[in-house]
């Protein structure tokens, strides 16, 4: 069986996240001691206990990165199996390329949390979000977008019907009808503070490739970049399209078109969004491992 893999970004955090691999896996526990020692935080009671910075951005993602990592550590671990390639979204792409063998663990883990800090300082100034727009092609939102005169831009192609815009907060207020009166049959407005994929995170593309250069291997497995929807699997086409990933949209359902045929199924490691959404992309099955029954299923297909 040819598996394509699947790792989610961030908005798919929780509180409780990866509790049951720990309590039940020696691999999911050593992974934890070694995330809290990458950046001296205790990823248990982040993950674990109620708190606040779950939802800032430069704690959301090594906690989902950590969680998909762990996910995928203990199916590579208990399975033989094959793949063509690795796909995440958004973040997702950094838990891909840990699966692909671009950089250890502890590595990724600074990676990402450096990568949230360096997008929290881009608005420091501004007040960005993104919206979600249901039920418009993805010409029509360019459409708007482009003729609105106003700081935003589509930024996540998510499905036929489904995309993400991004911007100024104000902006994506003030677009909310315009967008209603093209046709949209649902315009949600995200509880952010950035704005991803987009222009207004031009600042932090140099000061990531620096750190990317410090960490990145020079060779991996196939992974899939958003920004193109292409295969790349070298450090210098990783320092090409992984900076940029902050500034351009992200090219999701096109990614699954152009490889879906490479795959029996897909298994996203460490949530459950994107079995969703290729539910309107692929009629190929989407499996996630979210926890240790989950990982079981998945192993005895």
């Amino acid at each position: 069986m040819k598996l394509g893999l699947l790792f989610p970004g961030q908005g798919s955090q929780f509180i409780g996240m990866g509790k049951d691999f720990y309590e039940n896996s020696e691999i999911a526990r050593e992974m934890f001691e070694i995330a809290s020692d990458a950046i001296k935080i205790d990823f248990k009671k982040l993950m674990f206990e109620e708190n606040d910075e779950i939802n800032k951005t430069e704690f959301t993602q090594p906690a989902i990165l950590l969680y998909s990592a762990i996910a995928f550590k203990l199916f590579e671990t208990n399975r033989d199996f094959t793949y063509n390639f690795s796909l995440g979204h958004s973040l997702g792409e950094f838990s891909a390329l840990f699966s692909a063998g671009a950089f250890d663990l502890a590595d990724a883990i600074k990676l990402v949390h450096n990568r949230g800090k360096l997008m929290n300082a881009a608005f420091k100034d501004k007040i960005g979000s993104m919206m979600v727009v249901l039920g418009l092609d993805d010409n029509a939102v360019e459409e708007v977008c482009k003729n609105s005169n106003l700081r935003v831009w589509p930024a996540n192609y998510n499905s036929d019907g489904q995309i993400v815009i991004a911007g100024i907060r104000d902006d994506l207020i003030k677009l909310e009808e315009i967008l209603k009166e093209k046709g949209a049959k649902r315009v949600m407005l995200l509880n952010m503070s950035v704005a991803s994929h987009c222009p207004l995170l031009e600042s932090a593309t140099e000061p990531l490739r620096e750190l990317l250069e410090e960490s990145l291997k020079n060779e991996f497995k196939d992974v899939v970049s958003n920004v193109t929807a292409k295969k790349y699997n070298t450090k210098q086409k990783a320092l090409e399209v992984l900076p940029i990933q902050l500034t351009k949209p992200v090219l999701y359902k096109q990614s699954i078109k152009n490889y879906e045929d490479e795959a029996d199924f897909f298994v996203e490691f460490g949530g459950k969004v994107l079995m969703g959404i290729n539910r309107k992309i692929t009629k190929k099955k989407t499996y996630p491992i979210t926890d240790m029954a989950g990982l079981e299923k998945v192993l005895a297909l």
